[in-house]
């Protein structure tokens, strides 16, 4: 049904203003739904119901039967009032940042025999503090290293009689002898170097320690101290000084796929690298306003903020620097930059891993079971194949075969193809060859049938994959995968009987078969990359002004092909280049998908000839 047909949503919908504020959107019952803020209530509202939606905010929309609006002076006043309104009424289709606690610190106390805690806060005067870190077991280790290492005390409450720490030479024990303060000053001077990512003096001194004691063949000794410097290397790995100001930031990046958005915090302090914090959720219309919204609740839930934010969308610079209290800003260039580049990086990384970890605790066999029903099977497809290519503008062409069994990936049985067929650029032509041959070898009995052929490429790629069927007389059932015009897959193709069937992107099957298919991609890219470098070869970013040798390798890491561009929107590259770079390659991109396109065309044609030859015969 339309907004429409509900009289109130058609009359508020008209009188909406052309101004800032927060909306509340509400179910028949009342009951709010969803808080959004808007520049102007006017054009975001309306949208809601005059275009058309898909995932969370389709099913939010078909839901809404009422809403409210709160007219503000400004975008800044309706982003905190979007805040505090979800904080009220925890509406179940806003994204909630429910962790809110506290990262630790490690507290070095300054006076009266120095020890080392765990704190949740910075608060407590006397004591210098080191942090926040993200991860709490790294805390943990790093002062049960720095325990080993230094002979501060380790009771709280100082005790009557020396403990076993004193024996071991890793306590001065003040429990019965004053220890000097500026003993304790060295120590603590010591620390504080090592929390700034200065290790060189302590490796030298703990080496010094080793080769003493290794020449008196004392070996045992020795080596408690290799292992104390194998340790101080392996902690203290990430703890490089990224900048040398020394200035606490913070860097946000994202990534989209499949409807989902993975947004990435990376904690810099005192610009050492600490950690990261990440969220996945399920993509909604604006993403300026999503990303509003996470970094405010963030900062909200964590205390520690830092002195610089960076931001990788320019447009929400001015209305978050309003809402914080430190400085909010979106580097076009230099080491800032770089760290933007990172932060799409982890989450382009943490966004394929939720695909390939999410619903692993559900039964599998069920999930088959559904499929069969789905595609009408006669068996539950507990053997399936996925098929697909990979080439670089037409160079080193692959294809390549996994195969799942019971649902789970049997590696052992994966096959490659090296395309030989004249056109690499050509898919249709590539996966023709790479199904003919397979089918072939499968028509000969050298290889068990598989339950179901499962495609990546839609409607065209079924109807090839349907004709090598009937010209090679195996008779397997088939189906793909469809992508939506937001380049995101929602269908599953029976394609020997033409259905659509619409995939829910919150379901478990949905997550089974993106397991899947990412798991064609990466090897299809995996041998695409071993064939090509053993040669020299033309990449897709070669020819375009603002990408350099650095950039060219980020961006081949990231997206390595053309259909890994898929759906990548500009803002995302932004993250990584300039914007004119990042319009060529989305100029190239358009360029590919309209040979592609052309490609798909004729091949439709060729199909089209040969039905009427058969209905004329």
């Amino acid at each position: 049904m339309s907004y429409l047909d509900y009289p109130v949503l058609k009359q508020k919908i008209s009188l909406l203003p052309d101004r800032p504020g927060s909306y509340q959107m509400k179910d028949g019952n009342g009951a709010i739904i969803y808080v959004g803020k808007a520049k102007s209530l006017l054009k975001r509202v309306k949208q809601y119901f005059t275009r058309p939606q898909v995932g969370k905010v389709a099913r939010m929309v078909a839901e809404i039967r009422d809403f409210d609006i709160i007219e503000t002076n400004s975008e800044k006043e309706s982003l905190l009032l979007e805040i505090s309104l979800i904080h009220k009424y925890y509406p179940k289709y806003n994204i909630m940042l429910m962790d809110d606690r506290m990262y630790p610190y490690i507290a070095l106390k300054k006076k009266d025999d120095p020890y080392l805690k765990i704190a949740r806060s910075d608060k407590e005067k006397g004591y210098y503090y080191f942090g926040p870190f993200p991860n709490s077991s790294q805390a943990y280790k790093m002062i049960d290293l720095l325990n080993k290492i230094y002979p501060l005390r380790k009771c709280q409450t100082i005790p009557n009689k020396p403990c076993l720490y004193y024996h071991m030479g890793q306590c001065l024990a003040p429990c019965i002898k004053k220890v000097d303060e500026e003993e304790y000053q060295k120590i603590v001077e010591e620390i504080t170097r090592f929390f700034n990512g200065d290790n060189e003096s302590l490796i030298s001194s703990l080496r010094a320690k080793m080769k003493e004691y290794a020449s008196k063949l004392e070996f045992e000794r020795a080596n408690e101290y290799k292992e104390l410097i194998q340790a101080v290397e392996n902690i203290t790995s990430a703890q490089k000084i990224i900048f040398p100001d020394h200035v606490s930031r913070d860097v946000v990046g994202y990534s989209i796929r499949e409807g989902y958005i993975c947004v990435v915090f990376l904690l810099y302090r005192k610009g050492v690298l600490l950690g990261k914090n990440t969220y996945v959720e399920e993509l909604e219309d604006d993403i300026d306003d999503m990303l509003e919204n996470l970094i405010l609740q963030f900062y909200e839930k964590h205390t520690d903020h830092p002195k610089e934010l960076i931001v990788p969308s320019e447009s929400i610079t001015s209305v978050l620097g309003e809402a914080l209290d430190f400085d909010v800003i979106s580097p076009t260039r230099g080491k800032k930059r770089d760290m933007m580049a990172m932060a799409l990086e982890n989450a382009k990384q943490m966004l394929d891993q939720h695909f390939q970890t999410a619903r692993l605790e559900d039964d599998v066999l069920s999930l088959l079971e559904q499929l069969k029903e789905k595609l009408s099977l006669k068996k539950t497809p507990l053997d399936i194949e996925l098929y697909d290519n990979s080439h670089t503008q037409g160079y080193e062409p692959v294809g390549a075969m996994v195969k799942y069994i019971n649902g789970e990936k049997a590696p052992e049985l994966y096959r490659k193809y090296k395309i030989t067929q004249p056109n690499p650029q050509d898919d249709l032509a590539s996966m023709r060859e790479v199904l003919t041959r397979r089918f072939n070898r499968l028509k000969e009995g050298k290889e068990k049938m598989p339950d179901l052929i499962l495609l990546d490429g839609g409607f065209t790629q079924c109807q090839i994959g349907l004709e090598v069927k009937e010209e090679t007389g195996v008779d397997i059932p088939l189906a793909g995968l469809a992508k939506n015009d937001k380049h995101e897959t929602d269908t599953l193709i029976n394609a020997d009987t033409g259905e659509e069937i619409p995939l829910e992107k919150n379901s478990p099957l949905f997550f089974l078969l993106m397991r899947m298919q990412d798991e064609i991609h990466r090897y299809a890219i995996t041998y695409h990359r071993g064939k090509r470098a053993k040669a020299v070869y033309k990449t897709i970013y070669d020819d375009i002004k603002g990408i350099g040798e650095k950039r060219k390798q980020k961006l081949l890491d990231l997206y390595p092909t053309m259909e890994s561009l898929e759906g990548v929107s500009s803002e995302e590259l932004l993250q990584l280049v300039p914007a004119d770079a990042a319009q060529a390659i989305l100029d190239k991109r358009e360029q590919y998908d309209k040979e592609k396109a052309e490609i798909e065309a004729h091949h439709k044609a060729i199909a089209k000839e040969k039905e009427a030859e058969k209905q004329h015969e």
